[in-house]
């Protein structure tokens, strides 16, 4: 762990992770990097739904759905990562969302890594990071500036 990193608090931890598991996680990260971008039909035609998100085509002439040639591509099960990872944060570890100091007793340190939840203000922020440090647990989004 670097010196910088131990002075703001944030543990770098890395999970205990069976070698099953790390060639899962290295076979979904390169899916993932072969999956296409899911695209919402006329998306590229109608600025008013360009940034809106995956809709299932749904019309009886929609060419999406009928999966032409020239069209993009439908969201099918194959692109679904392996069982075994799914869930799991790119890292290897389960995420834990946490909004007190209190939760952190239950976090196993060796297989999970806390998320501090939105709701949580700075102050409460810096106690959580400070015990999560103490206790040797990764935090996923520390987000504090000094």
């Amino acid at each position: 762990m670097s010196t910088e990193a131990s002075e703001r608090g944030v543990v770098r931890a890395k999970p205990k992770l069976a070698r099953s598991l790390v060639r899962y996680l290295k076979l979904r990260e390169e899916m993932k990097r072969r999956k296409p971008r899911f695209v919402r039909m006329d998306s590229w035609a109608k600025p008013s739904i360009a940034k809106s998100s995956w809709r299932r085509p749904k019309g009886l002439d929609n060419k999406i759905r009928l999966q032409l040639k020239g069209y993009p591509e439908k969201v099918k099960a194959g692109y679904r990562g392996p069982r075994e990872v799914r869930g799991l944060h790119p890292s290897g570890f389960r995420e834990v969302i946490v909004h007190n100091v209190e939760e952190l007793s239950r976090v196993d340190p060796e297989r999970e890594a806390v998320r501090i939840a939105s709701t949580v203000g700075r102050r409460k922020r810096m106690e959580i990071i400070e015990r999560a440090a103490e206790l040797g647990i990764r935090i996923l989004n520390p987000g504090v500036r000094e």
